[in-house]
């Protein structure tokens, strides 16, 4: 397995070095998980709607999730007091990346085209709406008028076996340019060598 260098995007073959991870919440997270896959995911800011959009489908899907041997673990380039209050109702471990050193390890970009491509917008105006119905329900919180590490980035997806082998990565050329919950599925239930 190859180890990368900072700043390059990672591709299938690179090995993810070992770690642990302090979770804004609960007990700290190794990565990779050594007994099952770990699907990483790298989001924008505390109370992205169009992050809390993608979130969802995730979490209405968990149970399903792990069944299928997979670990989630979600980054956000947020201070932890700050992404604490919004993510205390998700079912996995979410970690704050504040000065983005993990973002520029696995080659996780910021860029203007995070919104202005017009493949975004569909999601983004669902997750603003969804965001205004959940405020006036008064169960959503408004994101922090300033982010410190800005507001443009770009998701990213990782699949990490539990030897640290990367079996799968997609980076995001729009905000809402992931994989769904089924592409997970698929890739997890894939056998190796059709990674």
């Amino acid at each position: 397995m190859r180890t990368p260098t900072s700043r390059t995007r990672l591709e299938p073959g690179h090995a993810v070095p070992r770690r642990t991870l302090d979770p804004v919440l609960g007990p700290p997270v190794t990565l990779p998980d050594p007994g099952r896959l770990t699907h990483v995911q790298f989001r924008r800011f505390a109370g992205c709607p169009v992050c809390n959009l993608h979130l969802r489908s995730v979490v209405l899907r968990h149970e399903e999730i792990e069944r299928a041997g997979i670990r989630e673990v979600v980054l956000f380039h947020s201070p932890a007091d700050e992404l604490r209050e919004h993510v205390a109702h998700l079912p996995f471990a979410v970690v704050a990346d504040p000065d983005r050193l993990l973002y520029a390890e696995f080659g996780v970009e910021a860029h203007c085209r995070s919104l202005l491509d017009p493949r975004a917008w569909p999601a983004i105006v669902r997750a603003v709406v969804r965001g205004v119905i959940e405020l006036a329900r008064g169960r959503g919180r408004l994101p922090a008028t300033s982010q410190p590490a800005g507001r443009l980035g770009l998701p990213a997806d990782f699949l990490i076996a539990p030897d640290g082998g990367l079996l799968a990565a997609k980076y995001g050329e729009h905000v809402y340019d992931q994989w769904s919950v089924d592409e997970l599925l698929t890739l997890a239930s894939a056998p190796a060598t059709a990674r």
